[in-house]
């Protein structure tokens, strides 16, 4: 169930015409929140309360901590900022020795890590090439995902993940103040139902395309990525290398591919 996200402060605020008025305006919520494997905490990550057990499911899905759905016996809350994972009997948490976690704070969920070049050989690249979506059923994903973004529309100030099926049809949204947190959370949900490998299916986000992001689509076996503003060199380098198709820029009716354009049908 989703905890509350959002807080209420009294703020000064200047009008066009110059007046002063002192009125209560909407915040985001920030706080820490530490994700375990029984007793060893893997890492503390700034994000918006709410959805936290997807967020944690998430987190090792996109670090390749876990691979199946079996491998996890039990997620459980543990007062507001802590999840425990529980692995399934038999299962070993086996991390790489230069993966390093750390805290995460919520503008780049790669801090910490020791080896960019250990985490690109974690995943295999996409295997698919049927997967194609048509210009308009990618141009009218925008409108969609700001549809489900309850908490943007009060406060301006967080990020969101939309995962579609290549219909357009949205399976599920998440928002956090953190742009790889709304993904983990997307991620984890869809984990969780166990529709992991999410081979069929296309992930747009509300900011830009990092190689985070574009990793973490990997993870999920997801083919095609989609931003409202633009990718990292690093992002785009990473897609072409494995196999995913890379949109930046979607702000109808306009967009930039910059990696794997088979996947668009433009005629």
């Amino acid at each position: 169930m989703k905890e509350s996200s959002i807080d209420s402060q009294k703020i000064i605020r200047r009008k066009r015409d110059g007046e002063l008025e002192y009125l209560p305006d909407d915040l985001t919520i920030e706080e820490p929140l530490e994700i375990c494997v029984g007793r060893k905490v893997l890492a503390t990550t700034m994000r918006t309360p709410g959805h936290d057990e997807e967020l944690a499911a998430g987190f090792l899905v996109s670090e390749g901590i876990v691979r199946a759905r079996d491998e996890i016996a039990q997620i459980s809350a543990h007062g507001e900022n802590r999840v425990i994972v529980d692995l399934k009997g038999g299962v070993k948490l086996k991390l790489n020795s230069t993966r390093r976690f750390g805290t995460i704070s919520s503008s780049c969920g790669l801090c910490g890590k020791t080896s960019i070049d250990a985490i690109r050989q974690n995943f295999p690249a996409i295997a698919s090439k049927e997967i194609r979506v048509d210009i308009e059923t990618l141009l009218s994903l925008p409108e969609k995902l700001r549809n489900a973004q309850s908490d943007f529309a009060r406060t301006g100030g967080i990020h969101a993940a939309g995962i579609f099926e290549v219909d357009g049809e949205l399976k599920v949204a998440r928002e956090d103040v953190g742009r790889h947190n709304a993904v983990d959370k997307a991620i984890g949900r869809a984990f969780l139902d166990g529709s992991v490998p999410l081979d069929r299916h296309l992930l747009l986000v509300s900011g830009r395309a990092s190689f985070e992001i574009v990793q973490k689509a990997l993870a999920a076996g997801i083919p095609i990525v989609a931003a409202v503003s633009a990718p990292s060199a690093l992002a785009v380098e990473f897609a072409r290398e494995s196999n995913q198709t890379l949109i930046g820029f979607l702000r109808p009716p306009t967009f930039n591919i910059y990696a794997h354009i088979e996947r668009v049908i433009l005629t």
